[in-house]
């Protein structure tokens, strides 16, 4: 991760695009704490504002209760939306003790195959045998409505064009067929539609 744009502006992107979220609950009657991966612009973002904006943003919001996090893994990219092995570290052991405790379950939407063999590698290693056991992949938003409680939770548009998708075209879940934008007749990278990052993000 990099940035460089001051904390206060780095914060305020983070707030803009709302990649972290406190929506509703899920049928537990538990808070969920949304993450929006594909809104992480991991070369922006410094791993110290990102812990402070955590800290002070949102974990007091979840209280000392018990809460889920719902993770949106939905057309992450690599290059764009992954901050490194050692920031993903750096930033779960800035999770207080009490708050990894109360935390029951972590639903990982739209995981990909790529995404579960990284997890499966380095999963027990970044967060522990303790959070990695409360990993629930979900292929199908279909599937996440069991657990969550769907008028309550805002998706994004591009999640549920992606899901659809999958359902014509399940191998996708397997890696066995391309699902980079030009397949689909989307604009270029260096378009303008594509250089509006945030835009997608947040409509």
């Amino acid at each position: 991760m990099c940035a460089q744009a001051s904390p206060s502006e780095q914060e305020q992107l983070i707030e803009k695009l709302e990649i972290f979220k406190i929506p509703g609950r899920d049928k537990r009657g538990r808070k969920i704490l949304r993450i929006i991966g594909k809104c992480f612009p991991s070369r922006n973002l410094s791993v110290d504002v990102v812990k402070k904006y955590l800290e002070d943003r949102i974990f007091p919001k979840l209280g000392k209760k018990q809460f889920s996090v719902l993770y949106v893994h939905t057309d992450v990219e690599r290059s764009e939306n992954f901050p490194g092995i050692s920031a993903l570290r750096s930033i779960y052991e800035a999770i207080p003790v009490n708050v990894k405790e109360n935390l029951e379950a972590v639903y990982f939407v739209h995981p990909g195959l790529q995404s579960r063999l990284f997890l499966a590698t380095f999963g027990r290693l970044l967060l522990g045998g303790g959070l990695y056991g409360k990993l629930r992949y979900v292929n199908r938003l279909g599937l996440l409505w069991e657990h969550v409680r769907r008028n309550e939770i805002e998706i994004p548009d591009f999640v549920y064009d992606h899901d659809e998708e999958l359902e014509y075209r399940p191998m996708m879940d397997y890696g066995l067929e391309s699902d980079h934008p030009r397949v689909y007749g989307a604009p270029p990278l260096d378009s303008p539609v594509v250089r509006m990052y945030s835009m997608r993000c947040i409509s």
